[in-house]
Formats: structure tokens, C-alpha cells, sequence
């Protein structure tokens, strides 16, 4: 009976010591994160240095700040391109957008881009049973080319994977000016029709162009045509009067619609994807927001942003959320000034630097244009700390599907599977990264990017930012020089064709570009 009794006895000890053994565990074979509900918080035309949790000390962003300091900060998080319309390409499939010719910066009347067999991060998540939904900013196009805003619009979100859509069609600054639920405009009366038109103004109604007495916000450039709530566009609309939006009111619709999204679906399994339009222009803060910054409108619209998030965040908090739910907070591109119109951005900017340390900004090669806040954040399975590990946001739907133990495609992604990396469990990120910008590619390898021969203007003077264009090859190691004083292209030239040749095996032959005209 003693020889039986410590045999049990040493077998109860094996188990135990088998059992805590390991404090690695593979995340989809921990039970207690079976099915996490997920959501993406982005912004639009954020900056490196726009979130003070990132080193800026002049613009302060204190609900964006606690997700970064419960969370992981990640240094080398990327945007794949440096313009809104192919980051979220990239985002929603893990396919790099320079691989489909059509995603590039989208007019309001765009087909949509995404093709409806494809997988993307919600039919993806929807196949595992969860509900899909995206409130705010699409610009993916819409329909086939011909749509008719006055019946139900299709395809679109809902033909891509989302259960529930709540959307904008292209950007704030853009017609049409109207919500889409679920293809439909909202508040549209069937005897006031819209029409749109990206290059004929219905007969002589006012544009910002010709009726400058009509405005409240004053056109840069580009933006002088149809004149909404006081605002000019790009492109003409006519009709849908009672349906076209309240700028300053975005926000806020925006926030309350994520907010019911979360507790109507609270008790299944939910992916919500949180599309902000701040701090894109036209920035049009709500009242309650005008001046607090000290920074104009664009530092205002910010702040509001900031504000939505915590409010967001407690939401979460209050339904019980939080531990069983991923947050990745991050922004389609770098941060921009004046893109379009007067609105005091560069003359009340004063000492902030939207950038932070990095060079360039939106539309650039450079890294201000790609290297963006990003943000990952599970109470109670994310371990709070920095990481700097390269990331990019494509990398998210074969991680997810990793999580979920899911299959995420037949298709090839060009996204990687790095959730170890994104959960804090370990650094190892990407070896290698392509950047876009405007129809031009970089190469980011471990410290080093090689930014090719480029044809074009060096600084787009519209907007005031480098571009990262030159006639000579450029390459700058990160790591030691993150504001990319030093090319050192010249006295390592055998590095320079090593990764070019690298550069030619993924991306194909590089060919000198002209930069997009901006609008």
C-alpha cells in the first residue's frame, strides 16, 4: 500500500510540474482567448508624432496614451502605403496594394476595389462564426462604375465580408456627402434625387471656385467645388439635401454608432471595424473642441479624437469587454498640413512636429509618409511594454487567422503571420517590408531602406512635404539615423545593388515614376 501510495504521490508531482512547466503558450491553444472579439480603431492621416505616447510633447492624446501604455507600443509599425486608399486595401486583404493597379487615391464614384471573392479580415472572421461590422470612413470604391446613389448601392462593404455597414463612401472632403447604411444613403427623400458628377457642375449652382462669398473654410487647392455646410468639394453633387451630413456632428455619429455596434453585439463573437475620418480634412471640430488644442483645427479635430476614443474605450469597459477583446489602433498614413485648404494648420503649428523624428509625411517615400502610431491591446493577455519589432498592418489578417484557427486564404498574402509578435510574446517581426507612395516603392530591410532612383519634383509644393524622390539611389539605416540625414547610398554601393537586386525579386523591375498629382 506504501509503494501504491507514493507512486500516486510522484505522479500527482509529474502533473504539476508538467502542467506550470511552460509560461509559453500558443495562443490558439489557450482556451481563455478562444474567440476574442476584435477591433480595429483607425485614424486617418495621423502622425508619428501627433500622439503624445510617441514623444510628442506639445499635442496631448491621453486616451490614445492608455491604450499605448497598456498595451504594446510598436516603433516599426507600418501603414503599407503613404495615402488612405491602398492602406486600407492592404489592411482589410494582407495582399500589398501596389499588386492591384486600381488601388490608388479613389474619387466618390469609384467602383469598388476589393474583388467580392476575395478574403479580406471580416469574411475571414465571419467564416468562424463571428459578426462583421465597419462604422466611418470607406474609400474602396463603390458599385460597379455607375451607381445610381439613389437605390440600394452594391457591391460594397456587405459584399466583402461585413455583416453591418455604417459608412462614408470616399473622404469628409469629397461628394457625395451623405451616410451609407448598409448601402443606402440615410435620410434620403425620393423626390429630391442625388446626383454626382467628378467633372461637369450641374448647370450654375454655387462652386467654391466661383462663389468665395459662400464659404466658411477657404479652398487651397483642389477642393472648389460643390459647396456643402458652408465647405468646398472635390467633385459636384446636386440633391440628397436633407440626407448630406453635418460636418462638425461626424465624430460624435460616428462614435455612437460604434458604441451601439458593441452592445448589440456584445454576446457573440464581433470584429468592428472603427474607421475614424480625424484628422483627414476638411477638419471641422464639434464646438465643444474648437481652440482646445492651441494648434487650430487640425491639433482640435485631434484632441476630438482622442476624446471618441476613450469614450469608445469605456464602452467597452462598461459592458465587460475588455478582456476578451483585441484593440489595434493605428492610422492609413503619415500626417499632413495643409492638403487642400486655410485652415491655420501651418500657421498655428508652432512647435509640434506631426512626424515626430521622421522625415517626410503623407504622399513621401520617406518614413514620416508609412511609419505611423501603432497600437495593440488585450486587457489581461497583452503585457504592457514597447516592442520594436516591423510590423505592418497587412500582417493582421494571417495573424488573426492564426488566432482564431482559421484558414485565411487559397489566395497568396503578402501579409505574414506575426501574432506572437503583435500579442508581446516575442520581437521577431518582418525581415522585410515594400512601401508605397503614390505608385512608387522602397525597400525596408532590417535597419535599412533603399528608396530607388525616382524621377519627379523632390518636394510636392502643395502640400510642402519631401517626397523621397531622387535621381540617385538613396539608402539610410534607421536605426541610428531615423531621421534619414545620412544617404550612404554613395559609399556602399555593394549594399545598394544587393538589395536592389532583392528589391527587383519581389517587386519586379523598378521603373522611374512621375508622383501622382495631387488634388
Amino acid at each position: 500500500m506504501r509503494k501504491i501510495t507514493e507512486f500516486f504521490t510522484l505522479l500527482l508531482l509529474l502533473t504539476i510540474i508538467i502542467s506550470c512547466g511552460s509560461d509559453e503558450k500558443n495562443p490558439k491553444e489557450d482556451k481563455s482567448i478562444e474567440k476574442p472579439n476584435v477591433v480595429f480603431i483607425y485614424l486617418d492621416d495621423l502622425g508619428y508624432g501627433d500622439v503624445s505616447a510617441y514623444g510628442g510633447d506639445v499635442l496631448h492624446t491621453p486616451n490614445i496614451d492608455a491604450l499605448a501604455s497598456g498595451g504594446l507600443r510598436f516603433t516599426n509599425g507600418y501603414a503599407s502605403s503613404a495615402t488612405c486608399t491602398p492602406s486600407r486595401y492592404a489592411l482589410l486583404t494582407g495582399v500589398y496594394p501596389w499588386r492591384n493597379k486600381d488601388a490608388k487615391i479613389l474619387p466618390g464614384t469609384a467602383p469598388l476595389i476589393i474583388d467580392t471573392k476575395q478574403m479580406t479580415v471580416p469574411r475571414m472572421l465571419q467564416s468562424k462564426g463571428y459578426h462583421t461590422g465597419i462604422v466611418g470612413k470607406w474609400h474602396l470604391g463603390l458599385g460597379t462604375g455607375h451607381v445610381n446613389w439613389n437605390e440600394r448601392v452594391s457591391p460594397g462593404p456587405n459584399e466583402v465580408g461585413f455583416d453591418h455597414s455604417y459608412i462614408l463612401a470616399a473622404t469628409q472632403d469629397r461628394v457625395p456627402t451623405v451616410y451609407l447604411e448598409n448601402g443606402v444613403v440615410e435620410g434620403l427623400d425620393p423626390n429630391d434625387p442625388i446626383e454626382i458628377n467628378y467633372k461637369n457642375n450641374f448647370g450654375d449652382q454655387p462652386t467654391g471656385k466661383n462663389n468665395p462669398e459662400l464659404l466658411s473654410m477657404k479652398w487651397h487647392h483642389g477642393h472648389n467645388a460643390t459647396i456643402v455646410n458652408g465647405v468646398p468639394r472635390i467633385g459636384f453633387m446636386k440633391g440628397g439635401e436633407k440626407a448630406k451630413w453635418i460636418d462638425v456632428d461626424m465624430a460624435d455619429h460616428f462614435l455612437v454608432r460604434a458604441q451601439n455596434y458593441v452592445k448589440e453585439h456584445k454576446d457573440e463573437p464581433f470584429f468592428l471595424y472603427y474607421a475614424m475620418q480625424q484628422p483627414h480634412v476638411p477638419r471641422t471640430p464639434h464646438p465643444r473642441f474648437a481652440g482646445k488644442s492651441g494648434l487650430g483645427p487640425r491639433g482640435d479635430v485631434i484632441v476630438e479624437a482622442d476624446w471618441c476614443i476613450g469614450e469608445f474605450m469605456k464602452t467597452l469597459r462598461e459592458e465587460g469587454l475588455l478582456e476578451n477583446t483585441l484593440i489595434v489602433l493605428s492610422s492609413d498614413n503619415g500626417p499632413v498640413l495643409n492638403d487642400g485648404y486655410y485652415d491655420d494648420a501651418v500657421e498655428k503649428n508652432g512647435k509640434h512636429k506631426p512626424a515626430g523624428p521622421l522625415r517626410g509625411g503623407k504622399y513621401s517615400l520617406f518614413e514620416a509618409g508609412t511609419r505611423v502610431p501603432f497600437i495593440t491591446y488585450w486587457e489581461g493577455t497583452i503585457e504592457p511594454g514597447v516592442s520594436d519589432a516591423l510590423v505592418c498592418q497587412m500582417d493582421l489578417l494571417p495573424s488573426l487567422a492564426v488566432l482564431i484557427d482559421a484558414a485565411p486564404s487559397s489566395e497568396v498574402l503578402d501579409g505574414q503571420n506575426l501574432l506572437s509578435a503583435f500579442l508581446g510574446k516575442n520581437e521577431i517581426g518582418r525581415g522585410e517590408l515594400v512601401i508605397e507612395a503614390t505608385g512608387r516603392t522602397a525597400l525596408r530591410q532590417g535597419d535599412w531602406l533603399l528608396i530607388p532612383p525616382y524621377n519627379g519634383a523632390a518636394v510636392n509644393k502643395q502640400v510642402n512635404i519631401e517626397l523621397g524622390n531622387s535621381r540617385a539611389p538613396q539608402l539610410y539605416n534607421l536605426t541610428k539615423d531615423i531621421s534619414q540625414i545620412d544617404n550612404l547610398a554613395e559609399s556602399m554601393s555593394d549594399k545598394v545593388n544587393t538589395m536592389m537586386q532583392e528589391f527587383e525579386n519581389i517587386r519586379g523591375e523598378i521603373t522611374p515614376a512621375e508622383p501622382l498629382k495631387l488634388e
